[in-house]
């Protein structure tokens, strides 16, 4: 039985609105944070690439995340491997937001967000902690990254370190190129990989 106009009238006052819910996960979030209830935070944004996950612990931004790699898939690998505490929290990604945001309307060539590295171990490790030092609108082959990081018969590992950078767009790995100059592979798709390239070009 439908309701009657009071009732509907009622329901409509006493549902809570769209601002009225996000004031009260606001204060969940700021009460959680202030007990360090909150071990990963996490947003979305989006951007010409895509809408990107973006995940933070204490230490720092931990993790970028493409839509086509599943952000519940990876949100619960962050619980399984950081910690089951995960909060959507908007406030603590805002300066990682901000800087992507720039980045994208080419006014940012670098990033100087903190960066929790924990997911990154190992010769992936050292590759990725290269990759910054790849100027902004250059590129380098995987052969050139393996033989600065000292193990230039190390092509196919650079590749797979590139493959699996949990921070993309803000580690760039999508400057590294094949020996022919081809794109090779990326975790956001190679049109992606294209746009980041063309964006860094035309600046």
């Amino acid at each position: 039985m439908p309701p009657t106009a009071d009732a509907a009238d009622l329901l409509a006052r006493t549902t809570p609105d769209d601002d009225v819910l996000a004031r009260l996960h606001r204060r969940l979030e700021d009460a959680a944070q202030d007990q360090g209830l909150v071990e990963v935070a996490y947003t979305e944004v989006d951007t010409p690439v895509g809408r990107l996950l973006l995940a933070a612990t204490e230490v720092g931004l931990v993790r970028v995340a493409y839509e086509r790699e599943g952000f519940e898939e990876v949100l619960t690998k962050l619980a399984t491997g950081i910690g089951p505490r995960v909060l959507r929290a908007p406030a603590r990604l805002e300066p990682a937001a901000r800087q992507i945001e720039e980045y994208f309307a080419g006014h940012r060539t670098s990033f100087d967000v903190a960066l929790d590295r924990r997911l990154s171990h190992g010769f992936r490790g050292l590759v990725q902690r290269h990759l910054p030092d790849i100027s902004y609108g250059h590129t380098q082959s995987y052969r050139e990254v393996a033989i600065h990081v000292g193990n230039p018969g190390a092509v196919r590992a650079v590749g797979s370190a590139c493959a699996t950078n949990p921070l993309p767009v803000v580690v760039p790995c999508h400057r590294v190129l094949r020996a022919d100059g081809s794109l090779g592979g990326y975790v956001g798709g190679p049109d992606a990989k294209a746009t980041l390239l063309e964006l860094e070009r035309a600046a």
